[in-house]
């Protein structure tokens, strides 16, 4: 089985790839990004599954995962992340996505999934399809806006101002300023800090 794992963190890929190699019979190819991902699948294809980063540049969200269908050598494709919600889940489901994987999925479930979605069946965990929204009661969280936890959670995961604003479709100069809003809310002094209280606190 061969499938093409895509996502712009090189720590993730590593150690997806050291996931699903481990079984023995999955022989896994890996790109940084959309672009490098699609050529990769026009030069070595066809692959039994292409897992897609959500977030990764060039994705521009489902839109990528669009194009990615309709890419020769490309039948089976499935959304992971770290970050997208159950709405963002459903949709790809109904657009056509062979699954969705959150980064979370212990080893042993993520080369089930792998197999079930490579053999032409549609993968999404229940237990993730099915939870209801976490509120969270700590102190500080009633401090952030909604987009303010967002811009927080970014710096737990140790992503610049440039990612972030990626990832949330927003300029870097407002991340810019949510990231001064958010020193003075959780009395931090830089990002190291900021990122150190929240995981502290349990926020993320």
């Amino acid at each position: 089985m061969k499938i093409l794992i895509a996502d712009d963190h090189s720590l993730v890929r590593d150690t997806l790839v050291a996931y699903v190699e481990t079984s023995g019979d999955i022989e896994a190819r890996t790109a940084a990004d959309f672009d490098e991902a699609s050529a990769m699948v026009s030069a070595q294809g066809p692959f039994d599954l292409v897992l897609l980063d959500f977030n990764m540049p060039g994705m521009n969200g489902l839109d990528g995962l669009n194009r990615a269908l309709a890419l020769e050598g490309a039948s089976r494709v499935a959304l992971i992340s770290g970050e997208a919600s159950k709405d963002v889940a459903e949709k790809a489901l109904e657009a056509g996505a062979a699954g969705f994987v959150p980064k979370t999925l212990p080893a042993k479930s993520l080369i089930n999934a792998i197999r079930f979605m490579a053999m032409g069946e549609q993968y999404a965990p229940i237990d993730f399809m099915t939870a209801e929204p976490e509120e969270n009661t700590h102190p500080l969280a009633s401090k952030l806006t909604e987009r303010e936890m967002q811009v927080l959670r970014g710096l737990t995961e140790g992503k610049s101002n440039k990612e972030i604003a990626r990832d949330l479709d927003l300029s870097e100069p407002t991340i810019k300023l949510h990231v001064k809003t958010l020193y003075k809310k959780v009395d931090a002094k830089n990002r190291t800090q900021a990122a150190l209280i929240a995981r502290e606190a349990g926020l993320f």
